[in-house]
């Protein structure tokens, strides 16, 4: 069975720093690309970052690049998002998932394991 569990959610103030974590189980946590994802209320989902298997590559949505950062441990399957100088609008629930082919992608439909989700509330 696979598990994609999150933690680290919640609430900050504008201009704060939170980081999120995605412990993985079930799955051969090296050969997946590793997502994360955003969906703010009455919005779709919007792709925030990912990270390659290796780790070597990084892509990120233009809103979050210089404030968010990608990382993995491939030997606790585990990846992480640190998101620093937050904005209200970081407002959401945000998720993990796992992508087979191994790369970072933008699209969703590419990832086929998903974690439950977050909320993370920035106020102003």
């Amino acid at each position: 069975q696979v598990q994609l569990v999150i933690s680290g959610g919640g609430s900050v103030q504008a201009g704060g720093s939170l980081i999120l974590s995605c412990v993985t189980s079930g799955l051969p946590f090296s050969r997946y690309g590793m997502g994360w994802f955003r969906q703010r209320d009455g919005e779709d989902r919007e792709f925030v970052g990912g990270i390659s298997r290796t780790g070597d590559r990084t892509l990120y949505t233009h809103s979050v690049e210089g404030r968010f950062i990608i990382s993995r441990d491939n030997a606790k399957n585990t990846v992480s998002l640190q998101m620093n100088s937050l904005k209200p609008e970081d407002t959401a629930v945000y998720s993990c998932a796992a992508n087979p082919t191994g790369y970072a992608d933008f699209d969703d439909q590419a990832y086929r394991y998903w974690g439950q989700g977050t909320q993370i509330t920035v106020s102003s």
